[in-house]
């Protein structure tokens, strides 16, 4: 009996209790309230004003009644004419809430104090049972969304939620043939894997918003620290708590609430056994149906088996994760240049300024969308013709990346190692393994001083000794003294006139072979600094200024459109920087490669998955250009959509071949699919 619903009846004693007439029972058991019976002298008398015979089990029925007694000592409420529950587990009277656990069916006695919580469901039993109906009706939606949700953003419609999950129908069988006991151990299993693979979802449609691609259960889980410090950079230290604390109590919530769900729909399937499994019944049938005829609604299958296939799915990943560690290292072990000697290194490019630059989310969109093609396409076509005013030539193609959307350091050591690096365990493996970089053979040849502009880097990045930089630096130690751009803490103007002040101006210097970061057109892209005149940029102050009259990012990305213009604007500014730069310090001797590390984020790309980005080698000396002529990549900074496309793994071997001894004949002819 739940303690929640009074009871008409006395509690059974033993000898304590008084007849309402004051006269005690001859065998200490009262009679029933509301009769005027004597004591019946063998305990079998018959009800007052009832012509029964005497129970004969000493199982006497509720008075007002015309039920049989209770025959496992479990008697219903009174005022009701259910049948007991025969798994001792009877629900409270006019309710639908769980049984009692407790197995008893005594009852409170009068003025024993308030029933349920604090006496509410007693005083207000309409609200009560609304409350009941509707936790029901929550638990339900709450589980049929867990098995509906989709894992990309872009999926979640009207039309996804409007399907019978195949999973659905087989746990409901499930748990209505089980036992009581492992069904209440599956109920609660059930909702935690419910829960967790909601949470997966979830992070799913982040990772697909930023990177293109689902969260990988073996590799990723560095990267929830990188976006810690993403928060914690563009919030303080602050915001980052809050974020960390809000994703632990969400996390936890999505479990609870899961879980207990499971348990109370269960309860309800077990108290309405024939309907639910009547319902099962006819939904597993229209399932089949749906499959075989493939009926569809709003261009979805009507019938869905998504979770499986995303957690067949994720057991492939995990395997190929594992493996991927092996299938690495025999890679690695592989490089042509390795035995070759320091003095016949990169011997075509000897005395030059070799300048290796990435522009942050410079991608294959920013050229090809129709949107931003003509004012990209237009700053493009400004820059060559600057260049070629000052004696400069280029020629671009296009590179695959490993990655899309961030993963910046992914496709810098792509470039570099020559290997795919498409993933954190791949890099950590790399960067703790003696491989030779690009930039290495530059250092190896001891023709080249190497150095790093990276203003992007704001603490130690032990990783520079790996990539043979002489010299880095980072934002710390460019000189700027001015506001940092959102997640940007040096303008690209900035960046490459303090390169000119601290090692390409310096007199009597060796050669310099640097790679340079443009961090200004990393995400958000807002606000964004502008183009100065070079001579007042001094410590970078006057950009103060400059932000006040910057667009506001929270403002800005409420609306994709205006993402995507700040985006182009962005990419603008990053080639302008640089094709200024060279114009007004570049020499004879300067050779400048310049790419795009990856797409941006899905966002401005629109959901095209391509993860091509430009590349530009720009040079006055023309027997630098002759020796990639074969490559066939197009004239200019804007590389025709026809253009040679390569895996940015391949671009290092072809570059060392090409100005190598043998470069500059057939030796520079490449395939240009690769």
């Amino acid at each position: 009996m739940s303690l929640f619903t009074r009871s008409r009846q006395l509690p059974d004693t033993n000898g304590s209790a008084a007849d309402p007439d004051g006269a005690p029972d001859a065998d200490d058991s009262p009679p029933d309230a509301n009769t005027d019976r004597a004591p019946d002298a063998d305990d079998n008398a018959p009800d007052a004003n009832t012509d029964r015979a005497p129970d004969t089990d000493d199982n006497a029925p509720d008075a007002n009644t015309d039920r049989a007694p209770d025959t496992d000592d479990n008697a219903p409420d009174a005022n009701t004419d259910r049948a007991p529950d025969t798994d001792d587990n009877a629900p409270d009277a006019n309710t639908t809430d769980a049984p009692d656990t407790d197995d008893s069916a005594a009852e409170r006695a009068p003025g024993s104090g308030p029933r349920g919580w604090f006496g509410w469901r007693h005083r207000w039993p309409r609200t009560a049972r609304g409350v009941t109906v509707g936790t029901t009706v929550l638990a339900g939606a709450l589980l049929l969304f867990a098995l509906l949700l989709p894992n990309r953003v872009e999926r979640l419609t009207f039309d996804a939620f409007v399907r019978i999950p195949a999973e659905g129908v087989l746990l409901a069988t499930l748990l209505l043939a089980l036992p009581p006991r492992p069904r209440r151990v599956a109920a609660v299993v059930s909702g935690i894997l419910l829960g967790l693979l909601t949470v997966l979802k979830v992070v799913d449609m982040g990772f697909y918003q930023v990177l293109a691609r689902p969260f990988d259960l073996v590799l990723d889980w560095i990267l929830l620290d990188d976006a810690a410090d993403f928060v914690r950079e563009s919030f303080g230290r602050s915001g980052q708590v809050l974020a960390v604390i809000g994703v632990i109590v969400l996390f936890a919530a999505v479990l609870v609430l899961m879980t207990l769900a499971a348990v109370r729909l269960t309860g309800l399937m077990v108290r309405h056994r024939p309907v639910a499994a009547r319902t099962t019944l006819i939904l597993g049938v229209v399932w089949i149906t749906c499959v075989t005829l493939g009926l569809r609604f709003g261009g979805m299958p009507v019938a869905t088996k998504g979770n499986a296939e995303l957690l067949e799915n994720r057991v492939d990943q995990v395997r190929a994760g594992l493996r991927d560690g092996r299938i690495f290292e025999r890679q690695a072990a592989v490089d042509a240049f390795a035995e070759t000697p320091p003095d016949r290194l990169l011997t075509g490019l000897r005395g030059k300024d070799v300048l290796f630059t990435f522009i942050e989310s410079y991608g294959r969109v920013a050229i090809d969308d129709p949107a931003m093609a003509e004012p990209v396409g237009a700053a493009l076509e400004e820059g060559t013709a600057r260049l070629k005013a000052a004696g400069f030539t280029a020629r671009s193609g296009w590179l695959e990346s490993p990655v899309t959307g961030a993963g910046s350091w992914l496709a810098h050591s792509t470039f570099l190692s020559g290997l795919w690096i498409k993933n954190q365990q791949r890099y950590r493996s790399l960067t703790t393994s003696d491989r030779m970089t690009l930039t290495n053979y530059f250092r190896k040849s001891g023709a080249w001083r190497t150095v790093g502009i990276v203003p992007g880097v704001r603490r130690a990045w032990p990783e520079g000794k790996f990539f043979g930089l002489d010299h880095i630096y980072d934002s710390e130690h460019l000189g700027y003294h001015g506001p940092y751009f959102s997640w940007t803490p040096v303008p690209d103007q900035f960046s490459l006139e303090a390169f000119e002040r601290l090692e390409h101006g310096r007199k009597d210097r060796r050669p310099i072979m640097a790679e340079i970061i443009l961090a200004s057109s990393h995400n958000p892209w807002s606000p964004l600094a502008r183009m100065i005149d070079w001579d007042d940029l001094g410590d970078g102050s006057v950009f103060h200024e400059i932000k006040k009259e910057g667009t506001n990012p929270k403002e800005v990305w409420k609306d994709p459109e205006r993402v995507r213009t700040e985006y182009r604007r962005a990419i603008e500014y990053s080639v302008r920087s640089l094709t200024e730069w060279v114009e007004r310090y570049g020499d004879m001797n300067t050779v400048l490669v310049f790419l795009g590390d990856h797409q941006p984020v899905p966002t401005v790309t629109g959901g095209n998955a391509g993860k091509d980005v430009p590349v530009t080698i720009v040079a006055r000396d023309r027997s630098v250009l002759e020796r990639v002529a074969g490559w066939g990549w197009t004239e200019g900074l804007k590389p025709a959509p026809d253009a040679p496309r390569w895996g940015m793994d391949k671009f290092r071997d072809r570059f060392m071949r090409a100005y190598g001894p043998q470069g500059g004949g057939t030796g520079a002819t490449a395939s240009p699919t690769g």
